[in-house]
């Protein structure tokens, strides 16, 4: 997925850009890593850094999704149109973006399409359903000391809670 063309889709992390571009980057990052491990998919998300001089394209693991951070002189739209000329055929592989150009020439190289809004809107089931499950999770019991003392000492335990055997001796 092309990152900044997300990040200036979704209102959240617009706002946040205008602020804390690494700040966006990261927060997209983060909802990212939970959407796929949910999904159980692989997700590549790229970033421009086209007019970084002399970058060269940049690879890396963050938690359980891959980054990409593009060579000088190449766009994320770029990078993501030959990945999907290269795996399309290969792999079932969906590409997130609104950019119009970037989705037609997506579809022509056989991938299916997901709008900004669409992925959103997926992300947002997802952390419904995630809320959903936790909460519906029945609760851990709590065991009291007497519940994990062997018997012979619970029962020692039993009488000195309630008083018995003071006062001997």
């Amino acid at each position: 997925m092309d990152g900044y063309n997300i990040i200036y889709a979704w209102k959240e992390l617009k706002g946040l850009a205008k602020d804390n571009m690494e700040g966006a980057r990261v927060r997209l990052m983060d909802l990212l890593c939970d959407y796929q491990a949910v999904k159980k998919c692989r997700l590549i998300v790229v970033f421009d850094a086209y007019r970084v001089k002399g970058h060269l394209t940049e690879i890396l693991d963050y938690h359980n999704i891959h980054v990409v951070y593009t060579k000088e002189a190449e766009t994320a739209d770029q990078y993501i149109e030959k990945f999907a000329h290269e795996n399309a055929r290969r792999y079932d592989v969906s590409v997130a973006t609104s950019d119009g150009i970037e989705q037609i020439i997506i579809r022509g190289q056989g991938c299916r399409l997901v709008s900004a809004m669409e992925l959103w809107e997926d992300l947002e089931r997802v952390k419904g359903a995630l809320r959903e499950e936790y909460l519906e999770r029945p609760q851990l019991k709590r065991n009291s000391l007497l519940d994990v003392l062997p018997r012979e000492a619970a029962k020692e335990f039993g009488k000195l809670k309630s008083g018995e055997g003071q006062g001997e001796g």
